[in-house]
């Protein structure tokens, strides 16, 4: 977005140097922060300009140059290949979708045009993967067919139009996978569902494995938010889910997403504080590597969990075991086991009995810490 310096705070003046040292005051037409995109617009004549290129045509080898003002040592073009596209660095969201490049991109090259070799633009530089803060030969840059829309938007003035079904996701990675007997990276499980949200009305519970989205597969490079964030709002479509271990169709009518503040009060990740010693009825859970205990009040509120929480605190965790591993700390609260509620540790106890019985290797468990958003956790229970 349009920051200082420093990468915080927005600022409410441009100045735009052109190539011959020439100075513009430019007018921010709009921003959009989801995108990490805005319009500035200044007033000349004569000036140059550039063409939209198609970045879906765009192949891993193509040669593409970047412009910035990288480190303010003036304007700087670089050279290299695509090394690869849809490349996602966070795992979520409608924009985890790069153009990753060796083209050498540094701090300052941020919102420079990725060019093919033809001159058009088929991104936007955004961003670098880099243990030093230089580059390392990993640039990324917006394709031009995310952000043309938005700045179609903006010229407009409106905000962009994305979808929304008002639901927390989280990938079939490795951790999850094998919990729930699926292949990984074949979908994303609902961790959580926005009352009255477009997906609560649609029927999405939480638990629910979202496989395909109007017929077209769930994967890391095609996740949930990307292909409902650009299905047009209002209109009705079907999304295959598991459920239970079994598959059907729910149709859900497609949401307006709202602004990014929004969104972020829906849920977050919290710190929890240590629960006092004086535990009441520790139950040791030796397949996870757990102590468990019945949820008080007293721990709830030691816990800095809401008034209505309800599962199974976690008061100790063995540093040996897998769920160590997964982050596990005293404190957490267990509110599920393979998708069945649970509220006492004989619950926990019976579950993972049956998981073992049944030959699963993992068990999913929802997990609550202090007052952040639920979220879905695959704990190892083979004791290798």
């Amino acid at each position: 977005m349009i920051e200082g310096l420093t990468g915080t705070g927005t600022v409410d003046t441009v100045t735009v140097t052109t190539i011959d040292r020439k100075e513009y005051t430019a007018r921010i037409v709009g921003r959009d922060e989801t995108s990490d995109l805005a319009l500035l617009k200044i007033e000349g004549s004569g000036l140059p300009f550039v063409q939209w290129g198609d970045s879906t045509r765009s192949r891993v080898g193509d040669w593409v140059i970047a412009i910035g003002d990288p480190y303010g040592v003036g304007s700087t073009v670089t050279a290299g290949i695509i090394s690869a596209l849809h490349r996602a660095i966070t795992q979520s969201g409608a924009y985890d979708r790069y153009i990753q490049t060796d083209a050498a991109i540094n701090m300052g090259n941020s919102g420079g045009p990725m060019f093919d070799l033809n001159g058009n633009v088929i991104g936007i530089n955004s961003a670098l993967i880099s243990p030093t803060g230089a580059s390392v030969g990993i640039g990324l840059a917006i394709p031009t067919e995310l952000a043309k829309p938005v700045i179609d938007s903006l010229m407009r003035g409106q905000r962009p139009s994305r979808g929304y079904l008002g639901v927390g996701l989280q990938p079939l990675d490795d951790n999850l996978a094998p919990s729930l007997g699926l292949p990984k990276d074949s979908g994303e499980i609902v961790r959580s569902v926005v009352a009255g949200g477009p997906g609560a009305r649609g029927g999405l519970q939480q638990g629910d494995v979202i496989v395909r989205v109007n017929g077209q597969p769930v994967t890391p490079d095609q996740t949930v938010s990307y292909l409902v964030a650009n299905t047009p709002v209002g209109s009705r479509v079907p999304l295959d889910i598991i459920r239970g271990g079994r598959r059907q169709i729910v149709t859900v009518q497609v949401g307006q997403r709202p602004t990014e503040d929004e969104v972020a009060r829906q849920g977050g990740i919290g710190t929890i504080p240590n629960v006092n010693d004086n535990n009441p009825a520790v139950t040791p859970q030796k397949a996870l590597g757990l102590s468990l205990a019945q949820l008080t009040p007293e721990l709830a509120q030691a816990a800095n969990l809401p008034p209505k929480a309800h599962g199974v605190m976690v008061t100790a965790v063995d540093p040996n075991s897998d769920a160590s591993d997964k982050g596990f700390r005293r404190g957490d609260l267990i509110i599920s086991v393979n998708n069945q509620l649970v509220t006492g540790p004989a619950q926990i106890v019976a579950a993972v009995a049956a998981a073992r019985q049944a030959g699963r290797s993992s068990v999913l468990l929802l997990v609550k810490r202090g007052n952040g958003s639920e979220r879905f956790v695959g704990v190892d229970i083979s004791g290798h």
